[in-house]
């Protein structure tokens, strides 16, 4: 069994990657660029969803290594994703992988807009194995480098959002990594999709609260109409119609849109998902 990941350079891929080479799985990091990491440990192939003749060489494997049986689909940043993506599995499940795990939302259900019409597609093809990981707002949106909430946070000591009152079960890219180590590698397909929640509802206002507590100095929640969102972010380059979307799903949280708690991540990986003191206290040093 080979995996190929897609989404090389994304948040979950990497973290997915230092699982399946702990436990010696073989698998190929997949990603847009034609210069692979000279840095990276991890076998790397060119891939994009938009350029159909990646998609053979993606899913050759390197000598050695057993032919790719199970793909992490991560989606393209694109507005109509769903043709692209169904192309490519279409052609992977000829090419003989019997097994997609497909990166999705929390808000977003099967037959939705976007990756749930490919949850959709994978659900009905029937002679596949899949699973749907469909998270809720990453912890880790506070701390990757080139994230607006990091910068702020480090030159300002404020995080910004249209989420007003609203709460939200942050969760960590570690524990959905955990999820899809799982979903990819057990003996017996899943065939489900899994909301993936962290342990504890949080504001924004709390998020600041624990993050200024961890720093020692006052982080302030700054509360954005939904059109001041979308203009901060399309300020910071985002093309105008993703900043209108993720404003708006912002601005669901204040509706209640994430207000839930469960036990996935416990059940799938039997252990506890991550809270967000544990995670700000670990990467305490990105913020300065």
């Amino acid at each position: 069994m080979t995996i190929l990941l897609t989404g090389g350079r994304g948040k979950t891929a990497s973290h997915i990657a230092s699982l399946l080479q702990a436990a010696k799985v073989p698998f190929i990091v997949a990603s847009r660029s034609s210069n692979p990491s000279s840095s990276s440990p991890y076998c790397q192939n060119c891939f994009d969803w938009l350029d159909e003749k990646t998609y053979g060489d993606v899913l050759t494997p390197k000598e050695s290594m057993q032919p790719i049986s199970t793909v992490w689909l991560v989606p393209p940043p694109i507005f109509d994703l769903a043709p692209p993506m169904t192309k490519f599995v279409d052609f992977a499940s000829r090419k003989g992988v019997k097994r997609f795990v497909l990166l999705s939302a929390s808000t977003i259900e099967k037959g939705g807009p976007a990756m749930g019409q490919v949850h959709e597609y994978l659900a009905s093809l029937g002679g596949i194995e899949y699973a749907v990981l469909r998270p809720t707002w990453f912890m880790e949106n506070f701390s990757y480098p080139q994230e607006l909430q990091r910068l702020a946070i480090k030159n300002e000591n404020k995080i910004y959002s249209a989420a007003g009152d609203g709460k939200l079960p942050f969760v960590s890219v570690a524990d959905i990594a955990r999820v899809a180590f799982r979903t990819l590698t057990d003996e017996k397909s899943h065939n489900t999709d899994y909301v993936l929640l962290g342990p504890e509802l949080m504001t924004y206002d709390q998020v600041a609260e624990t993050l200024s507590t961890v720093l020692g100095r006052t982080i302030t929640h700054v509360k954005l109409t939904e059109e001041e969102l979308a203009k901060r972010l399309e300020n910071s380059g985002m093309p105008a119609e993703d900043a209108e979307m993720l404003a708006g799903m912002d601005t669901s949280i204040s509706d209640g849109a994430e207000d839930r708690l469960n036990n996935v991540v416990k059940h799938v990986t039997d252990a506890d998902p991550r809270t967000f003191l544990d995670f700000a206290t670990q990467q305490k040093a990105t913020w300065g």
